[in-house]
């Protein structure tokens, strides 16, 4: 059996009406670019989530979320069958992952005159850092940061927000969004490197065994056959890369 193939289980645990329910994090403004007339999510990912439920032979049905929190706590209510989202361990508790189909990458970006010259210079004591919160990258900084204190708002907006209104000695976030962010702020920089790669992948909830083998087959597929690398182009994306093989 090839990935382009779907066995009656997986069927059944996907899509036991013949419908796909996906999960769409909206706020991710690299994996959905646009909408349509109708107010379906375009980009990355609402057509990684076409391109499954195609292979599935059912119909799609997109649901939108502000946010990959909301999305993620949907999970454990039935809301969809499949979510794309950022894997990290705290979802992992309630979503069976894929291994990343696409990677982020993740850094800081830090005031005008700030003395903090590096990625390592940040994670010390006394430093501030503003963050939204249940972002992937939030919940990495959660785990592994040691001495660095995070303030976590609820938006992407609100982190900027605070980082300039108190003062704080670092921004983290997404790079691409970062490069906007800079622009505003004279004399800010944007540290080198990375302190993570928020890795997007494709969920389902964790009683769906059959499918989330099948899944991790597409995605893997969907990777080495170039059809993710075709979607970042089609749709103009920056700062967006294919993950490495699993």
């Amino acid at each position: 059996m090839t990935t382009f193939e779907a066995d009656p289980s997986v069927r059944a645990e996907l899509a036991p009406t013949g419908i796909l329910r996906a999960g769409i994090n909206t706020g991710n403004f690299l994996l959905v670019t646009d909408r349509t007339e109708n107010d379906d999510p375009v980009g990355v990912s609402p057509d990684v989530a076409a391109e499954i439920a195609r292979r599935l032979g059912v119909a799609l049905k997109m649901i939108p979320y502000a946010d990959p929190g909301s999305l993620a706590d949907a999970a454990e209510r039935g809301e969809w069958d499949i979510g794309n989202i950022g894997a990290e361990p705290q979802r992992a508790r309630t979503i069976a992952f894929t291994p990343a189909y696409c990677e982020i990458e993740s850094t800081y970006l830090v005031p005008a005159g700030s003395a903090i010259r590096s990625i390592e210079d940040v994670d010390r004591p006394g430093v501030r850092i503003a963050t939204k919160g249940r972002a992937a990258y939030g919940l990495w900084l959660e785990n592994n940061l040691r001495h660095a204190a995070l303030i976590r708002t609820d938006t992407i907006d609100g982190s900027f927000d605070v980082f300039v209104d108190q003062g704080l000695d670092a921004l983290a976030g997404l790079k691409p969004r970062l490069l906007q962010d800079v622009e505003r702020l004279p004399g800010a920089r944007i540290l080198e490197g990375q302190f993570s790669a928020v890795q997007q992948a494709v969920g389902t909830p964790r009683h769906n065994t059959h499918a989330a083998a099948w899944l991790a087959g597409v995605v893997e597929e969907l990777k080495s056959s170039g059809f993710i690398a075709q979607l970042i182009e089609k749709h103009r994306v920056q700062g967006l890369t294919v993950a490495p093989p699993a």
